[in-house]
């Protein structure tokens, strides 16, 4: 079976699809921009191509467009029985397309990886009538949570799978936790509300005298965010490390005993998982998504809009905190492992192949 991964082949999110399915069946890879070397070391030439465009995923990538030809002659020399689309209203509108003007041959896997589907249809009637076209040329389609594949039925899908985007590998349960240590790594972007994750650590500072927050990752808030905390009470407690790698990341999560992730919308994130295999307490926003990973006052602490943290609450689950960990880290090695819903995953594309599957319908 042939499959052609369409996406952002500079985004380590296909680079982990592409590892997980090189073993699997014959592998190619056409990328909007250019190709990691990790990916470019995975697949041959002859199976790769650069569109070497710069999309934009809040719209208006009319030189993505403009590749399509030269995407369609290519996908029609391969001739795939799949193309897999990742992110839907870029990348699988350009499979769409290809298959509506050009004919390409194959079948299209849509997997959703977010604001696609949760932002993007709201923006504009323009969004949600492309978002669903996209989908009902979908023969299957991927979502990393139940609320977002609710919301990509409405939409017009037809079958969704429905799996975290998890792990490659489980860590092993971090023993050297700091007890008011709290860790932060999403984006330094609006979307990801990190002033508000400030916020609630700066109040809960105020009854933690040695609480300590570190700060990874970048963004356009940064330099303003900087600057509150110069200009605050919480100079020296909060760090700004700026983008880690995964060995520096994951040594955050080892140490962290909590982890805020507070964005104003999300699928379920990879770094809650990340956080939630290494033993950290999450404290989130109040998202469905969300609460997929999370019971409130169980297993973390769900952050409703606009309220602040419960001291109490974080007191309580810090009193439990091994408990809490094991239960996190537990979940994650039997509902959130990459390879096994990968593995799910080809044998349904089998399945259809073959026919053995029929095309579900809402």
């Amino acid at each position: 079976m042939k499959l052609v991964l369409l996406g952002d082949g500079e985004s380590p999110h296909l680079l982990k699809w592409a590892r997980a399915l090189a073993p699997r069946l014959e592998l190619y890879a056409a990328s909007s921009r250019g190709f990691t070397p990790a990916l470019a070391e995975l697949l041959p030439p002859e199976r790769r191509l650069a569109l070497d465009t710069r999309p934009s995923f809040a719209g208006g990538n009319v030189a993505v467009l403009r590749s399509l030809p030269r995407l369609a002659r290519w996908l029609r020399q391969v001739r795939p029985d799949w193309v897999h689309a990742h992110y839907l209203t870029s990348h699988g509108t350009l499979a769409w397309l290809a298959h509506a003007l050009w004919r390409v041959p194959g079948r299209i896997v849509g997997s959703a990886w977010g604001s696609d589907i949760l932002v993007a249809p709201q923006r504009s009637v323009a969004l949600r009538w492309l978002t669903q076209r996209v989908l009902q040329a979908c023969t299957l389609c991927t979502s990393d949570s139940l609320h977002m594949a609710e919301r990509m039925k409405a939409l017009g899908a037809g079958e969704v799978m429905s799996f975290p985007f998890g792990l490659e590998t489980l860590p092993e349960l971090s023993t050297v936790k700091r007890e008011q240590l709290f860790f932060a790594n999403r984006g330094l972007e609006p979307i990801y509300a990190p002033q508000r994750v400030l916020a609630v650590f700066a109040q809960i500072a105020q009854r933690w005298p040695q609480a300590e927050l570190v700060v990874a990752n970048d963004g356009s808030l940064r330099a303003a965010m900087e600057q509150q905390v110069r200009d605050s009470d919480l100079a020296g407690r909060v760090r700004f490390v700026g983008r880690l790698d995964a060995e520096a990341q994951a040594q955050c999560y080892r140490q962290a005993r909590w982890y805020l992730s507070l964005p104003l919308s999300d699928s379920v994130s990879v770094s809650v998982l990340e956080a939630m295999a290494h033993g950290c307490i999450p404290l989130l926003s109040d998202l469905p998504a969300n609460r997929e990973l999370v019971n409130h006052l169980d297993n973390g602490l769900i952050l409703e809009d606009g309220a602040g943290p419960d001291l109490a609450a974080i007191g309580m689950l810090g009193r439990r905190a091994a408990q809490v960990a094991a239960a996190n880290h537990a979940w994650v090695a039997r509902q959130a492992m990459f390879e096994p819903a990968v593995e799910r995953f080809v044998a349904r594309l089998h399945a259809l192949q073959s026919g053995r599957g029929r095309r579900r319908t809402p």
